[in-house]
């Protein structure tokens, strides 16, 4: 079990080394000044090789189409990267990167992607990709191989592991496992659920809470640490 919560450690460890991380590289993408105006259309083959032409220049109102690579600063409407997608400042609409969307601020829409879905600001709405990590997510997130966020609120789906780094709200479901700080709502994964404050519901082959205020646990072993019974089979719970 020692062993089962140092990687749970290390898991949410690597999540804020990755935010970290992704916050360098947000910081050479922010908007400078020089923003030309705004277009209906951009389409090219990589921005800035692109009419209208210019690399972060020309807001899209409309559609951005690029065969490799799309970069625009505001985007409201659909946008469309062979390879990847990036916007500066808020995306309004549909994003379809190949393997990445990069955004910088906030996300009102869906996005879709082969490969990661990061937002530096908040994701509103539709995520669907390999990999789904940012700051904070209010909506519905499916990442094949996993989520990694901040905060959530919403719903997220993973093939192997959730991993919140402060507090999930709504509902987390994994194959594999479901890490967060606090968790208001449903853990739900095959394997393992783990959460140091529980205000909700687990439900998995081993269930972990470290406090749990106000909820339950369902399971082969349930641990609950401020209880009076740290570890009980089948049903566990606050008393």
């Amino acid at each position: 079990m020692k062993n089962i919560l140092k990687t749970a450690v290390a898991a949410i460890a690597l999540a804020g080394s990755l935010n970290l991380f992704a916050d360098k590289v947000k910081d050479g993408l922010e908007p400078e000044e020089g923003v030309v105006g705004w277009t209906p259309i951009a389409i090219g083959l990589a921005t800035p090789i692109q009419l209208p032409y210019g690399l972060n220049r020309w807001d899209v109102h409309g559609i951005d189409l690029n065969l490799f690579y799309s970069d625009a600063p505001e985007m409201i409407g659909v946008d469309i990267g062979g390879l990847a997608s990036v916007v500066r400042q808020d995306m309004y609409g549909a994003q379809f990167g190949g393997f990445v969307n990069f955004n910088c601020c906030d996300v009102y829409g869906m996005r879709l992607s082969l490969g990661l879905n990061w937002c530096g600001q908040t994701a509103n709405g539709f995520d669907f990709g390999f990999m789904s990590f940012g700051d904070r997510f209010r909506g519905v997130e499916f990442g094949l191989l996993g989520t990694v966020q901040h905060n959530v609120s919403g719903v997220a789906l993973a093939g192997l592991a959730n991993v919140t780094d402060t507090q999930s709200y709504g509902c987390t479901l994994a194959l594999g496992a479901n890490l967060a700080r606090v968790a208001y709502g449903l853990q739900g994964s095959i394997f393992f659920n783990m959460t140091e404050e529980l205000h909700g519901a687990q439900i998995g082959f081993v269930n972990w809470a470290t406090e749990c205020p106000s909820g339950f646990q369902i399971g082969l072993v349930n641990i609950i640490l401020d209880n009076r019974i740290k570890v009980l089979p089948f049903v566990n719970g606050f008393f």
